[in-house]
C-alpha cells in the first residue's frame, strides 16, 4: 500500500472514530467531525494547511456541543512536526489550547467557565500534544540521520571508486610506459643505425618510432591530468595563458579572452577549467587541422563559463566523442556543471562548459 492510500485509510478511520464518539450530535456536528478526520488525507502534502483546518473544525464541533477529543488535530501536530514546522506547530497548539474553552462556552450546553476549562482538559491534554509533537520530531530526526548516512555511503563509495580508478591509471601508466619505451628505443636505434649506414629507413620503422613517442607523451599527459599532489601542484585559471601561448607556438592562432574578475573560485573549479582548455587545445592540435582558436573565460557571480571555438574541419556529421571529451564531461558533471561539445554549423568545433561557483 503506497503512502497516498495509507493516508486515506487513516483519514477515513479517524473520521469514523470521531463520528462514532460524537453520538448523539447535531447534523452540523457530524459533518464537522467527519471533515476533521478526512482532512488528514492531505497531511503529507500540506501539513500546515491541515493543522489549521483540523484546529478550526475541532473548534467548530466543540461549539456545537460535541464533546469529542480532537484526535485529528493531534495527527496534524505530528505531521507538521515531522515536516519540520516547529514554530507553526507550537503557535497552533497554543492557540488551540486558548480557543477550546471559548468554543465550549459558545456551545448550547450552557457550561460554566470552570466546566469549559474542564472539558478542554478532557478533549485536549497537554501531554497528548507533547507526545504527538515528540513523535513527529523523533521520526524527522531519524529520517534525517538515515538520509545523511545514505549520502555519506554514496560519497565514500564514489571516493573509493575514484581512488581505484587513479590507482589503475597509474599502474597502467607504469606498465605501458615501460613497454612503449622499449619499443620506441629499439625503433630509434634501428633508424639511427640505418641512417648512419646510409641505408633507406623503412617507413614502417619511422612510423613505429613516431607512434612510440606520441604514445609516451599521451600517457604522461593522462597521468598528469589524474594526479594532483604536492610534487605536481594543481594548475588553475592563471595557467591558461601559458596553455594558449604554447598552442600559439605550434602555429595555431590562439586567442584568450577573460571577462570578469577571479574572486573566490574553488580550487576544484579552477583545475577543471584548466583541464577543459588543455584538452580542447590538444584536440584542436591533433585532430582539427584548424588555423585559429578562441578561448573565452567568463567569471560570473554564480558560475564560471569556459568556451573554446576553432575553425577546423569538424562538421555536424562528426562521429562519437573521444575519450578526452568523455573525461571532460565526467569532471564537469562531478562539480554539478554542464558541458556542451559539438561541431559548429559554420564549421569547426565548440566546447562550452558552465561550472557552478558556491557562494560564500
Amino acid at each position: 500500500m503506497n503512502a497516498r492510500w495509507l493516508d486515506w485509510v487513516i483519514a477515513a478511520g479517524v473520521a469514523a472514530s470521531l463520528v462514532t464518539a460524537g453520538h448523539p450530535a447535531t447534523g452540523p456536528g457530524y459533518a464537522l467531525l467527519a471533515a476533521s478526520g478526512l482532512a488528514l488525507a492531505a497531511r503529507r502534502t500540506a501539513p500546515v494547511a491541515v493543522l489549521a483546518a483540523t484546529g478550526l473544525l475541532a473548534l467548530g464541533y466543540q461549539a456545537t456541543g460535541a464533546d469529542v477529543p480532537v484526535i485529528a488535530f493531534l495527527f496534524a501536530v505530528y505531521s507538521t512536526m515531522r515536516a519540520g514546522h516547529r514554530v507553526v506547530t507550537l503557535v497552533g497548539s497554543v492557540l488551540m489550547l486558548a480557543a477550546l474553552p471559548v468554543a465550549a462556552l459558545l456551545s448550547p450546553r450552557d457550561l460554566t467557565t470552570y466546566e469549559a476549562f474542564a472539558q478542554t482538559r478532557d478533549v485536549l491534554q497537554i501531554a497528548w500534544l507533547i507526545a504527538a509533537a515528540a513523535a513527529g520530531e523523533a521520526l524527522r530526526q531519524a529520517e534525517r540521520r538515515a538520509d545523511e548516512a545514505e549520502r555519506t555511503r554514496e560519497e565514500t563509495a564514489r571516493r573509493r571508486a575514484n581512488e581505484e580508478r587513479l590507482h589503475i591509471a597509474r599502474e597502467l601508466h607504469d606498465s605501458l610506459t615501460h613497454q612503449i619505451s622499449v619499443i620506441k628505443l629499439q625503433a630509434e636505434v634501428a633508424v639511427h643505425l640505418a641512417q648512419k649506414r646510409g641505408e633507406d629507413v623503412p617507413e614502417a620503422l619511422v612510423a613505429i618510432r613516431d607512434a612510440g613517442r606520441e604514445a609516451a607523451r599521451e600517457l604522461r599527459a593522462t597521468l598528469e591530468a589524474l594526479r594532483d599532489d604536492d610534487k605536481n601542484p594543481p594548475h588553475g585559471i592563471d595557467d591558461v595563458a601559458e596553455l594558449v601561448q604554447r598552442a600559439r607556438a605550434t602555429g595555431l592562432d590562439a586567442q584568450l579572452t577573460i571577462e570578469g574578475r577571479n574572486t573566490d573560485v574553488p580550487a576544484a573549479v579552477e583545475r577543471t577549467a584548466y583541464r577543459i582548455v588543455q584538452e580542447s587545445l590538444t584536440n584542436i592540435a591533433r585532430h582539427a587541422a584548424a588555423a585559429t582558436a578562441q578561448v573565452r573565460i567568463d567569471f560570473r557571480p554564480d558560475a564560471l563559463l569556459i568556451r573554446v571555438d576553432d575553425d577546423g574541419k569538424a562538421s555536424p556529421k562528426t562521429s562519437e566523442p573521444g575519450v578526452g571529451l568523455l573525461g571532460m564531461r565526467e569532471r564537469v558533471t562531478a562539480l554539478g556543471g554542464s558541458l556542451q561539445a559539438a561541431p559548429r554549423t559554420e564549421g569547426g568545433f565548440t566546447v562550452q562548459a558552465e561550472l557552478p561557483v558556491a557562494q560564500p
